[in-house]
């Protein structure tokens, strides 16, 4: 398994969640990590991306709420959700990115009530 996601469950409108991924040795540190997310019956999308050179970009929908965060020593990539809302539902998934070379981790599932 290159990645391992966790930290997904149940939260209400306005709450917090914090993602984790946990990548195999080296593969972090050496890739862009970001995370993505896919409400129910609809495409995946990028929320948010942690490049190499250290800029972070984020989805319009996310900006000012959710950070992404790495630690390339712990080979470990985290998403701070904060005043999460209920179109934030849906699965969440990792992924390291370098040069067309994709890894991906399993979703995580992020259900927000209102």
């Amino acid at each position: 398994v290159q990645l391992q996601a966790s930290g997904g469950g149940s939260v209400q409108a306005g709450g917090s969640l914090t993602l984790s991924c946990t990548g195999r040795k080296m593969l972090v540190m050496r890739y862009s990590m970001r995370w993505y997310f896919q409400p129910p019956g609809e495409e995946r999308a990028l929320v948010a991306t942690a490049a190499l050179g250290g800029t972070k970009t984020y989805a319009d929908s996310v900006k000012g709420r959710f950070t992404i965060s790495r630690d390339n020593a712990e080979n470990t990539v985290t998403l701070q959700m904060d005043n999460l809302k209920p179109e934030d539902t849906g699965h969440y998934y990792c992924n390291a990115y370098l040069s067309g070379k994709n890894y991906w981790g399993k979703g995580t599932l992020v259900t927000v009530s209102s």
